[in-house]
């Protein structure tokens, strides 16, 4: 029994870092319909700007977070204004599928030469503290991980349904054309959108620092993380983004645990395929879907 609730517990820490990983691809893919490649790169450098913190400034990583946010706010948003948008008009969102993975393959190069190729992992003062609670087993790191990430998530939520930005977001997902004509600079919302998306991304990537090792080879396997969470969960808000990465990170503890370490992504796609024949929108649909 004891055995059965760690692994319960290590799974939701897992899943909270999987949920906030995912939150930026889910709400790009829900408002503007762009699969965002470029999303685990994203991840990566919000994890490495972290490192950088510690390592040359002694900043704790999670104290970090609100400067990885900015930073990443305004790349995110300079890049969705001048190279997603010109694919987008002059091609198709199949261009910016392609375009999203060739800026993606760059910048994970750029990656290799500004900090090598080896794995990095950032060890906060509090990195070795564990807490007792009865049999169980309770690491300040991975706590302290799940917290921030519910945290950030509870603020995303905030953000959409509670502020003025989040209602014009919202409008212009469900109908940009109305939106339009209601006086909304469409490109202006989806830039926003893009950069508040990728702000997220860097946040979860501090988050990511402190549990788990990461090089910038990576990249992909926190974008088709995040596919998979969408999947799961549904498309455009928090809460699909939340009960998805949740459900990963439970699939992934208890299959390492019982059936082997090398089957988690097996049983994670077989989940999916699932997923996709009975409920193919999530568990929670399409945000936005509704209206559209």
């Amino acid at each position: 029994m004891t055995l059965v609730l760690q692994t319960l517990l290590d799974g939701l820490v897992l899943g909270g870092v999987f949920s906030l990983a995912a939150a930026g691809f889910s709400l790009i893919f829900g408002v503007m319909n762009v699969v965002n490649l470029t999303h685990g790169i994203f991840v990566l450098i919000g994890a490495y700007l972290a490192w950088s913190a510690q390592h040359f400034l002694g900043v704790d990583p999670l104290l970090a977070i609100p400067g990885v946010m900015a930073v990443l706010f305004a790349a995110g948003y300079a890049y969705q204004r001048t190279i997603i948008q010109s694919a987008v008009d002059r091609s198709s969102l199949l261009a910016s599928l392609l375009v999203t993975f060739g800026v993606a393959l760059v910048l994970r190069n750029l990656l290799v030469l500004a900090f090598g190729p080896d794995f990095k992992s950032i060890t906060p003062s509090y990195a070795f503290t564990n807490l007792k609670l009865g049999a169980l087993t309770l690491d300040i790191v991975r706590i302290s991980a799940l917290a921030a990430s519910l945290g950030l998530i509870a603020l995303l939520a905030f953000v959409l349904y509670r502020t003025d930005w989040g209602r014009v977001i919202r409008a212009t997902a469900q109908q940009d054309f109305a939106a339009g004509l209601c006086g909304v600079n469409v490109r202006h919302v989806y830039g926003l959108t893009f950069g508040v998306a990728s702000a997220f991304a860097g946040a979860a990537g501090a988050v990511i620092g402190i549990v788990l090792p990461f090089a910038p080879p990576d990249e992909g396997h926190w974008t088709m993380k995040a596919f998979a969470v969408v999947v799961l969960g549904g498309v455009g808000s928090p809460a699909g983004a939340l009960l998805g990465g949740l459900l990963l990170g439970l699939i992934n503890t208890f299959t390492a645990q019982f059936i082997g370490p090398a089957f988690p992504n097996a049983m994670m796609f077989l989940v999916l395929v699932l997923m996709l024949l009975v409920r193919p929108h999530g568990l929670l649909g399409s945000a936005f879907g509704g209206s559209r």
